[in-house]
Parts: C-alpha cells; sequence; structure tokens
C-alpha cells in the first residue's frame, strides 16, 4: 500500500490486514511506555488546509507512538494564507526531506492531485478532502463495530452480514461516502436515512439502499449500527430542510427514538456531535454509543496506516 487516499482503493485482504495491525497497535496503547521504534527515523508531516482537532491530534498521537518526528503545518498563518500553491508548499516541505504526508485539503481530490503529481516521492494520506472522503475515519468506524461485534476474537474476519444505518446529512459527508464503500468491502448491508435534500446525485448508484423515514427504518431493518451524521451547516448555503426542530423531529436520534432501537444496537457517530439535532445526550451518552471508543481506535487505525504505507509491513514487531 504506495499511499491510502480513498477506501475504494482498498481491498478486503488490505482492510482485514489494516484492522488486524491496528489490534496490535492497541495494545501498545495500552503500556505504560506507549511506544513502538518502528518509524525512527522518519519525519511525517500534517498538512492542513482546514480546521481540525479531532483528526490531526489523532494522527500527532499516533505519528509520535510510532517514534516518528513529526511536523505540524496548518495553512492559516503559513504561507498559504499569502497565496502561495499547494505544489510550491508540497516542493518547500519535499526539500526538508519528508517521509509522508497526511493531508487535510477543502478540495475534493487534493490528496489525490499531491499523491500523482511528482511533486514529493512519499507516501500519501488523505485526513480528509471536501466532500470526498475520509478513509481512515471509515477504518476506525469498521475497527470499532468489528471490536463490539466480535470481541478477542475479531481478528481475521470482516463485517459480513452487518447492517449499519446511516443517518443525516449524506450530501455533504465524506464519512458516509468512505464508509459506504469500506464496509461494502468487508461484507455489511448499509442503508441511508436522510431528506431528500441531503442525498447525493446518483446516489442510486451506490451499494446501499435508501429511505427517507428513519421510524421505518429502524423498525423494518432493525439495524446493528445506526451512524448519526453532523448535519455540517459551514457546508450548506442553502435551505435544505425547514428548521432544526423538524429536522430532530424526523431524523434526530431523539430519546424516544433511542428507546425504539434494539438493545445491541451500536450508535455511533462521527464527531463532533450537535447534541440535541442529530443526537440526543441520552443517546450520546448510553452504554450502546461508542462515541469515545471511536475516538480511542482512532489512535490505534492511524498507527496502523502509517505503519503500513511507510514500512510496507503486514505484522508488527514489538520491542
Amino acid at each position: 500500500m504506495k499511499h491510502l487516499l480513498s477506501t475504494r482503493d482498498v481491498s478486503r485482504d488490505e482492510a482485514i490486514q489494516l484492522l488486524d495491525i491496528a489490534e496490535d497497535m492497541s495494545t501498545v496503547n495500552e503500556r505504560e511506555v506507549k511506544k513502538l521504534p518502528a518509524l525512527r527515523g522518519k519525519t511525517v508531516v500534517n498538512l492542513f488546509f482546514e480546521d481540525s482537532t479531532r483528526t490531526r491530534i489523532s494522527f500527532e498521537a499516533a505519528e509520535k507512538r510510532l517514534s516518528a518526528d513529526v511536523i505540524n503545518f496548518a495553512a492559516k498563518g503559513s504561507s498559504v494564507s499569502k497565496g502561495e500553491s499547494l505544489k510550491d508548499t508540497t516542493q518547500t516541505l519535499a526539500a526538508m526531506g519528508i517521509d509522508a504526508v497526511v493531508i487535510r485539503h477543502g478540495a475534493s481530490g487534493a490528496p489525490q492531485v499531491l499523491a500523482q503529481s511528482g511533486w514529493i516521492d512519499a507516501p500519501v494520506i488523505n485526513a480528509g478532502d471536501g466532500t470526498h472522503e475520509h478513509p481512515t475515519q471509515a477504518l476506525l468506524d469498521a475497527f470499532t463495530m468489528r471490536k463490539r461485534l466480535h470481541g478477542a476474537a475479531s481478528r481475521g474476519k470482516g463485517l459480513d452480514g452487518v447492517k449499519v444505518t446511516f443517518v443525516g446529512d449524506i450530501l455533504h459527508s465524506r464519512v458516509a461516502r468512505s464508509n459506504v464503500w469500506l464496509l461494502q468491502t468487508l461484507g455489511a448491508q448499509v442503508q441511508l436515512v436522510a431528506p431528500p435534500t441531503l442525498l447525493p446525485h446518483a446516489v442510486d448508484t451506490w451499494p446501499v439502499s435508501v429511505s427517507y423515514d428513519l421510524d421505518e427504518a429502524i423498525a423494518q431493518n432493525k439495524p446493528d449500527v445506526v451512524m448519526m451524521l453532523r448535519i455540517q451547516q459551514e457546508r450548506m448555503h442553502d435551505a435544505f430542510f425547514p428548521n432544526e426542530r423538524e429536522y430532530s423531529n424526523m431524523w434526530g436520534l431523539t430519546q424516544e427514538r433511542f428507546f425504539s432501537l434494539p438493545a445491541k444496537t451500536m450508535v455511533m457517530h462521527p464527531g463532533p456531535m450537535n447534541r440535541g439535532l442529530e443526537i440526543s445526550s441520552l443517546a450520546a451518552d448510553s452504554p450502546q454509543s461508542t462515541v469515545l471508543e471511536q475516538v480511542a481506535n482512532g489512535v490505534s487505525v492511524r498507527m496502523a496506516a502509517l505503519y503500513m504505507v511507510l514500512t510496507g509491513e503486514r505484522e508488527v514487531t514489538h520491542d
């Protein structure tokens, strides 16, 4: 695996091996000294052109736990704010001897451009590009599902037959897009529930079923996993639904709707959450919720992704 740009490019074998390596990495995170020497001497740059807290900190923690040298680059306050292009920024970094780039960018396709441009000869990991993809988020979501469903016996397994329902702002969600393709690869059955205005063009070509009624979807599908998606108001320049109250009543995981879920249904959210809009506090804080597990698992999965692209190895050697 040279780069990690899109979950569409990840085979079932690669996905399962990456999740298995993440299992190994999770044991490192339980040590008193949370370090492996796997990337000692390697320099990784976190190239963030969009604001981020969870993803940036998660990648930085993953890099440091693998003993890599880390450079954090934020567009605000840099030469980018003076008009410097992605090409010039990247070539400046390449001249410093960078070994890998983790990039988040507001333009869909920017990581692919970087990987294929020849501006830098280093692996590229997509940490979110526009409304396109967010592959490490999908991997950590799959890892969380697999761990909850299979526990200690999860190694080597996919998510065959697992019913996953995504609810909310599918249109603007790179998390949903990456998850759809990865979950299909791992054998899950995916359903999308949203108002028609928040579904992407050509969603009928995706390997999913679609519903506009959340209550009906829960009653008929009895999902193993419900993933609530954030309403991305910063990407909305039109009115996609009448008001927040109506959205919550129709498509939010309210207390009443939460109690209608099967007792074993996992409640997931990629964060940050709009409590009271797409999810109630009762649902977010319940034992069925995996919100904090997703954050913790993100470090293990990103350690695994960095390890695979930088070493090309499929097994972890503990020191």
